[in-house]
């Protein structure tokens, strides 16, 4: 097992951004991504309720790891979980009714979220508060990134605005297939396309230093 001295902060909580972000790389938590990204707002409302229970859960796994029956781990990660998911969804009922009526059971879906789940078995049950804490934000910020993207170009091209702002004249006639569920799946296989071009160029550039440094030799 990795001991938490053998981890750097910083790589920790930067992964979950590029390197393993969610669903770019590791390609999870789709449900959500392509059912409540139809607009920006919506998309960040759903990606700051994963955030607030994938920290809080993390948070708690990591502290209690060491009394919580190696039996029993899986069903005691999912009642914490839901616990957190049932303070975000009575939360955003409260502050925001509007954009949690538009989410509808995708908050309370969010305890079924891969992730999360899998956030608490591979990290937070096997490394310290601060380090799963911080594994937790970077994962939970590049999820609300991804899903941020697919949420701001759906709305631009699909309503012509951003955050119902609108952006273009009375001339702009919106592409209404991208507020539609084809709209998600076109919008995010064109930007998993974009992120593997980049992985790939990078893979290769770092080739190519990796190479000049042995002619040098």
């Amino acid at each position: 097992m990795e001991t938490d001295k053998n981890l750097d902060a910083y790589q920790e909580f930067v992964k979950g951004l590029w390197r393993d972000n969610p669903v770019f790389v590791q390609v999870l938590g789709m449900c959500p991504m392509l059912a409540v990204t139809n607009s920006a707002i919506n998309a960040l409302v759903m990606g700051g309720a994963t955030l607030f229970v994938l920290i809080g859960s993390s948070f708690l796994v990591a502290s209690l790891k060491k009394w919580i029956p190696k039996q029993v781990r899986i069903s005691l990660y999912i009642i914490i979980i839901a616990t957190f998911v049932t303070v975000a969804d009575y939360s955003l009922l409260a502050l925001m009714p509007g954009v949690h009526k538009e989410l509808g059971a995708f908050i309370p879906l969010i305890v079924a979220n891969c992730m999360i789940l899998g956030r608490q078995e591979a990290f937070a049950s096997r490394h310290g508060v601060r380090f799963a804490v911080l594994d937790a934000a970077g994962m939970a910020l590049g999820f609300t990134l991804a899903l941020f993207a697919l949420g701001s170009v759906r709305e631009i091209l699909g309503n012509g605005s951003l955050f119902n702002i609108p952006l273009f004249g009375d001339t702009f006639e919106p592409w209404v297939i991208m507020i539609l569920p084809p709209g998600g799946f076109i919008t995010l296989g064109l930007i998993l396309l974009v992120f593997n071009w980049a992985a790939v160029r990078k893979q290769r550039f770092m080739q190519q230093v990796a190479e000049a440094e042995r002619e040098t030799l």
